[in-house]
């Protein structure tokens, strides 16, 4: 196993990383802007009225893009496994 292949298999694991991550983490600061906002323009300052927004709006994300989530990273996998003993030599 070269550097190459090291660097390359870090490489698409962070990608993975973040394309896993991305929906749950934009939907989260959607929500939390939108609230924020709402706080602003209702001078209501209330620390928990953006937890609970939040929460449900990373629980819609999670079970909007779960299947697609699920198979993006069964597929790395999948691939990763397939190509280990090529990697080994």
């Amino acid at each position: 196993m070269t550097e190459g292949m090291v660097l390359d298999l870090a490489r698409n694991a962070l990608t993975i990383t973040l394309q896993l991550s991305a929906p749950i983490l934009v939907f989260s600061l959607v929500s939390g802007l939108i609230i924020s906002v709402f706080q602003a323009v209702t001078q209501i300052n209330e620390m928990t009225l953006s937890f609970v927004p939040k929460i449900i709006a990373v629980a819609v994300a999670a079970v909007v893009f779960g299947p697609w989530m699920l198979n993006s990273l069964v597929t790395y996998m999948t691939n990763l496994f397939v190509n280990l003993p090529s990697l080994a030599r």
